[in-house]
């Protein structure tokens, strides 16, 4: 079930490919707050991560304003693009499609590639982890609730929080 979503568009930048890093956090925000559910509640986000020297850090610190805080157990960051490729106009598609599965299946997809994270993601102030091996949804966050980011060139912002069925009576 798509639980919330929002889009914005950040207005004027530093370029193409500079996003802004407040509109990032404002559009996480506000899909929170359409899907009544606040940032702990949270236990995978599946970034645009396009791996890019400028737009990864600045990604990562918007989710970090986000959902820093009274978190006991790691946020979990992926990107289907260590998967598949960047996929241009679809890659926020493909991303929904992998956290629907991820959050149905109960399972937790590895981020094939990836290696080594780029030292200036800070992923420890998060606290986040980038899972690299399959494993079981983490427990101990009531429904499974994945968010999914998308950014555009033209400075579009999407957030969408995605949940288990089952938490809404429907199979």
């Amino acid at each position: 079930v798509i639980r919330g979503s929002a889009m914005s568009q950040d207005g004027r930048s530093n370029g193409l490919t500079a996003p802004n890093p407040a509109a990032q956090e404002a559009v996480i925000r506000e899909a929170l707050a359409e899907a009544e559910l606040n940032p702990a509640q949270i236990a995978y986000v599946e970034a645009h991560g396009t791996g890019t020297i400028l737009g990864d850090p600045i990604e990562i610190r918007a989710l970090a304003s986000v959902f820093v805080g009274e978190r006991e157990q790691p946020l979990l960051i992926g990107s289907v693009k260590s998967n598949i490729g960047h996929t241009e106009a679809s890659a926020g598609l493909a991303g929904l499609i992998k956290a629907a599965l991820m959050v149905h299946h109960g399972r937790v997809a590895p981020n094939l590639h990836f290696s080594q994270p780029n030292p200036d993601l800070h992923l420890a102030d998060v606290p986040a982890r980038v899972p690299v091996v399959a494993a079981d949804w983490p427990s101990g966050f009531g429904a499974r609730s994945a968010g999914v980011s998308a950014f555009g060139l033209s400075g579009t912002n999407v957030h969408a929080v995605v949940q288990q069925a089952e938490a809404h009576g429907a199979a």
